[in-house]
C-alpha cells in the first residue's frame, strides 16, 4: 500500500453559504483528482453535524473546498484547529481577516498596497443617498464570487439593496480597467490572467461556461506582470495566508502603473472547471491533480 493511499482525506463541499453550489462543483473536481492521485477520498457535504462526522471519520488530513461564510471565514478552520485535524490552505485569522474585505483592505494600506477607498455604511443610509461620489460599488463586507454587488453608475439613484443584503455593507470607489488575477501557491506567484467579460464580472461570468474568457499569461506589459506577482506575495503574507490564494486587481492601463488596483485576496479560490487558479497552474506547469497533492501534503493545523 503507497503512502497516499493510507492517507485518509476528508473533502470539505457544499455548507450553508450563497455560495454552496460552487463548492459543490469544486469539492467534487478536486476529490476526484485527488483519488487520480492515489489518495483514499471520503466526500462530506459540510452540515451542523460536521465535528461529529470528521470524528467517525477519522481523516488524516482535511482538505478544505468550501467557499464563503462559515467555511472561508475561520470558523470551519477553528474547529479543525480544536479537533486537531491537518487541513489546507490559510488558518483561521488569515482566513477571517481575508473574509472582512474593510479589515484586510486596512492590512493592505499598513504594507503599502494600492487600494480604493471604502468604508462601511448601514444599508438604509446607502439606500437614502449617496455615500460617496459615483461610481462607486456596493457589496456585502464578507461574501465572495460576487454575490450581492451592486454597481453605481454615473447618473444614478442610490441602489435599492435587497432585502437579504446585511445592515452593514461596505461601498468602495469603482475602479475602472481591466480584471487581473494572480496565484500564490506557497511562496510563488503562478501568473497574471487577464479576465475578459461582455460586462460586469459577475457571478454567471465567473462560473457559467463561457460566461468569460481567460487569458493566460496575460498580454501586459511586463512591469504590470512584475507589480501583479509582487503585490500578490505581499497581500499573502500581509494576511498570513498559508497553502493558496489569489489576489484580484484592476488595471487602469491608460494611467501604467498608477492604474493597478488590489481588490481583494481569495485564501480558497475556485477549484472549478472554469477556475482561474487550476488554469494558471496548468500554464505554470502544475496539473490540477499535483495542485491537489500539493494542497494535501502542505496541511497542518496549528496554521
Amino acid at each position: 500500500m503507497s503512502s497516499r493511499a493510507s492517507q485518509k482525506v476528508a473533502v470539505l463541499m457544499g455548507g450553508p453559504s450563497a455560495e454552496r453550489e460552487v463548492s459543490l462543483s469544486s469539492g467534487r473536481e478536486c476529490a476526484a483528482a485527488l483519488r487520480d492521485e492515489g489518495f483514499n477520498v471520503v466526500e462530506v457535504d459540510a452540515g451542523p453535524d460536521l465535528a461529529t462526522r470528521l470524528s467517525e471519520i477519522s481523516p488524516d488530513v482535511v482538505f478544505n473546498a468550501l467557499h464563503g461564510r462559515w467555511g472561508e471565514d475561520g470558523c470551519v478552520q477553528g474547529m479543525l484547529e480544536w479537533l486537531r485535524i491537518p487541513y489546507t490552505h490559510s488558518g483561521v485569522l488569515a482566513s477571517a481577516l481575508a473574509m472582512d474585505k474593510e479589515r484586510s483592505k486596512e492590512a493592505y494600506r499598513a504594507a503599502g498596497l494600492p487600494v480604493c477607498e471604502s468604508g462601511l455604511f448601514t444599508k438604509a443610509d446607502v439606500m437614502a443617498g449617496h455615500v460617496m461620489p459615483v461610481p462607486y460599488v456596493v457589496k456585502p463586507n464578507n461574501e465572495g464570487s460576487s454575490v450581492g454587488v451592486y454597481l453605481v453608475e454615473e447618473g444614478a439613484a442610490p441602489p435599492v439593496l435587497s432585502d437579504d443584503m446585511p445592515e452593514v455593507v461596505m461601498v468602495e470607489t469603482f475602479a475602472p480597467g481591466r480584471e487581473l488575477t494572480t496565484t500564490v501557491v506557497g511562496d510563488k506567484a503562478l501568473g497574471v490572467t487577464d479576465i475578459i467579460t461582455d460586462g460586469w464580472y459577475d457571478y454567471d461570468a465567473k462560473y457559467v461556461p463561457g460566461g468569460s474568457r481567460h487569458e493566460v499569461p496575460a498580454n501586459i506589459p511586463q512591469d504590470i506582470t512584475d507589480a501583479c506577482f509582487d503585490y500578490a506575495l505581499r497581500a499573502h503574507e500581509a494576511l498570513g495566508c498559508r497553502g493558496i490564494s489569489r489576489t484580484d486587481f484592476r488595471w487602469d492601463e491608460s494611467r501604467g502603473i498608477d492604474g493597478l488596483i488590489l481588490l481583494e485576496t481569495n485564501t480558497q479560490p475556485g477549484m472549478t472547471p472554469t477556475s482561474l487558479t487550476p488554469e494558471q497552474a496548468q500554464v505554470s506547469g502544475m496539473g490540477f491533480g499535483k495542485l491537489c497533492a500539493w494542497l494535501v501534503e502542505d496541511a497542518s493545523w496549528q496554521r
